[in-house]
């Protein structure tokens, strides 16, 4: 690249002598902190499946399924975009990915915002999905390997700050995306009571007559009236009249993080060829060794003809598959796993719409905090002990969630909240550390040359897993959800029902396809007596995630020092990085 854009050219941002190192981790911080809001995915899941209705879903709103698929579109791309810019990154440096990944990730906001105001959710795909995807790959390992270099003595460490603020993103994006949801949110013509306003059921949607015509309208509880923005009483709505304000959250975030990456993308510099930190001596060959860390290197493309990337791409897609379905529902499934708790009981009074939010808050602080931990940690006690560890723990912990969740359905104590809160977020430090260790392993395992390269095409692991796990969890939910339904439905008294939804209890499909029809409204008219099935949704999830943990498990178990056969000098001659 040269002309106008050359300013941006590896060879431009080379450190002068006597640079301070460590002007570099606050830039990359800068950006992935930004790009890192996407863990804060879930914040938007109430109000894009209840865009039309606002209050409660229409008929026409996009379902929780679809927009999960949103998330996972862009943790693929991510992968995609890391893999293939990766050995890009090392020709051009990390000034020109930065500003690369500024456009994309702030300007598929922007389009994401049209495709809300539209009511267009294949522009959301483009925009977030697609375009963001890409500006996440991009923005992701653009600073990763000139970290290494500028911290050979300290890889984990390095790898750790800068990717800790991918982990703290949601930190900051959780509390600035619920205060643009509630600033930009407008609250749907409100009826009145359910049993003040004739109501009429066709198709399995419901209408009422205003001014004489005929209008589609949610019927929402007191409880999800609450949980609006500008909350409202329970009753009837007429859909299309408000605003969930997430067209304008986008537009907003797309500007802001724009102009902060770019400002970031700038203070990238490269050290000069040879420089090591004064008093720094590196390892020698026994050192190495004893810690699994190679003192030579692997070229980019004979990486991927080891066993050892695809031993290392097994532990990095199904350590992240077990927590990325979680994070993408974290909100979702906190609030159905405890939010069903009976009216005025204790753990419905704490577990309310902004605890559900504090708790996409606290997956950030602990995915940020075990980042830098873990990555510290594992400068002593190596990288392959680090993700036993992971592995182990995490498996029990995964366990624990289902016992809690039939715990809670039967006997709502706030012990169990607790017990789930603290597994989750042990859970979270592990998901953290595991993507900033794996920089690190890289180069104790394949040398320093091409880390950033082979770093971004291992994260097409991450790719992988941004599908298994946000479909795993969406499925096995459905499932669950489906489940649910046909035993409520069976307890149920017929003129119950018909009293309740103004259709036959024949008609319960087409009123669960219209969501007329749920399991927190059959609840309402179920027998005495009969225990809520929705903490019990994610079960089947939890005992699937723990299995793919052992199988990483015995991944990691296996994996040996590259062999020599490998080494750039034996398949590169002459060849010079």
């Amino acid at each position: 690249m040269s002309g106008m854009f050359s300013f941006l050219m590896k060879d431009k941002i080379v450190a002068p002598k006597g640079y301070n190192r460590w002007r570099i981790p606050p830039a990359s911080i800068a950006i992935h902190l930004c790009i890192g809001s996407v863990y804060a995915w879930s914040i938007f899941n109430p109000a894009l499946i209840k865009e039309l209705g606002v209050v409660s879903s229409a008929a026409d709103d996009w379902t929780l399924s679809s927009v999960i698929w949103i998330f996972s579109v862009a943790i693929v791309f991510l992968g995609l975009a890391a893999a293939i810019a990766g050995k890009w990154l090392e020709d051009v440096g990390p000034r020109c990915v930065g500003v690369t990944a500024a456009c994309l990730w702030g300007g598929g906001f922007i389009v994401g915002s049209i495709g809300i105001m539209s009511h267009q959710l294949w522009l959301i795909y483009l925009g977030y999905g697609v375009l963001g995807g890409c500006g996440l790959g991009l923005g992701y390992v653009s600073p990763v390997s000139t970290l290494i270099r500028w911290f050979p003595d300290r890889r984990g460490m390095a790898t750790g700050m800068a990717i800790m603020g991918f982990g703290g993103g949601a930190m900051i994006g959780a509390p600035l995306k619920k205060f643009l949801l509630d600033y930009y949110a407008k609250a749907p013509e409100y009826l009145g009571l359910e049993s003040a306003v004739t109501l009429i059921t066709e198709g399995g949607r419901r209408f009422a007559e205003v001014a004489g015509k005929k209008v589609e309208v949610v019927v929402a509880s007191a409880s999800e009236a609450a949980q609006m923005s500008i909350p409202g009483d329970a009753g009837v709505y007429v859909v299309g009249t408000g605003d969930t304000g997430a067209g304008g959250a986008f537009l907003t975030l797309g500007i802001v993080y724009f102009i902060i990456m770019i400002i970031a993308a700038f203070q990238y510099r490269v050290p000069a060829e040879g420089w090591l930190p004064e008093g720094y001596k590196p390892p020698s060959k026994d050192e190495s060794a004893s810690k699994m860390k190679t003192l030579n290197n692997v070229h980019i493309n004979q990486a991927i003809k080891t066993p050892q990337f695809y031993q290392l791409w097994i532990v990095l897609c199904f350590n992240v598959s077990a927590g990325i379905g979680v994070i993408g529902v974290a909100k979702t499934m906190m609030s159905e796993i405890f939010g069903s708790a009976p009216a005025g009981s204790e753990m419905a009074t704490m577990v309310t719409a902004g605890f559900a939010g504090t708790y996409v808050l606290m997956i950030s602080v602990f995915n940020m905090c075990g980042r830098i931990i873990w990555a510290s940690l594992s400068d002593f006690i190596g990288r392959k002990n680090t993700y036993h560890c992971f592995f182990v723990i995490g498996t029990l912990l995964y366990l624990s969630i289902p016992f809690t969740a039939n715990a809670v359905s039967v006997d709502p104590k706030i012990m169990y909240l607790v017990m789930f809160y603290a597994a989750t977020m042990i859970i979270f430090t592990m998901y953290g550390g595991g993507f900033a260790t794996i920089p690190a392993y890289l180069a104790d395992m394949f040398g320093t040359m091409h880390v950033g390269g082979i770093h971004g095409r291992l994260l097409t692991a991450w790719s992988t897993a941004g599908v298994i796990g946000p479909v795993a969890i969406a499925e096995l939910r459905k499932l669950s959800v489906t489940n649910s339904l046909d035993k409520l439905v069976a307890t149920i008294d017929p003129s119950a029902f018909l009293e309740k939804f103004g259709a036959p209890i024949d008609k319960v499909d087409e009123l669960v396809k219209a969501k007329t029809v749920t399991i927190s409204k059959l609840m309402e008219i179920a027998p005495a007596g009969t225990v809520d099935p929705t903490p019990s949704l994610y079960n089947t999830t939890m005992y699937a995630m723990a299995c793919l943990l052992i199988i990483a498990f015995f991944s990691n178990l296996l994996i040996k020092p590259v062999n020599k056969k490998h080494f750039v000098e034996n398949t590169h001659p002459g060849f010079k990085a």
